[in-house]
């Protein structure tokens, strides 16, 4: 399938950390695209199951679930994974952004 976007290590190792809880059994990983933020657009990200017209990439054991609109925002995305006590978290770095707002959770394009 498609390689939308791409996971570190850190990141699959921690969605399979948080997919292994028994409410996540079964899910894979979703990331979309939403209005709002302080950029106009922000980024989310959910354990859900697929749905129709779903772009699915694995990496490194992983599913993650695009759906098509979110996708042509996404593509080529990169979701990282730090667990600082400061900064840390989910943190996606996107080639299709021309600007993102400091708190890395939205952007414009």
């Amino acid at each position: 399938m498609e390689s939308a976007l791409n996971l570190t290590q850190n990141a699959v190792e921690e969605v399979k950390s948080l997919l292994s809880k028994p409410e996540n059994a079964g899910k894979n990983l979703r990331l979309y695209i939403e209005q709002g933020g302080c950029s106009g657009m922000q980024y989310g990200m959910v354990f859900d199951e697929k749905r129709e017209g779903d772009i699915i990439s694995e990496k490194g054991g992983v599913n993650v679930l695009v759906d098509p609109v979110s996708l042509d925002y996404l593509r080529g995305a990169t979701v990282d994974f730090n667990d600082s006590l400061t900064a840390g978290g989910f943190k996606i770095s996107n080639p299709n952004a021309k600007q993102s707002c400091g708190c890395g959770k939205s952007f414009q394009t």
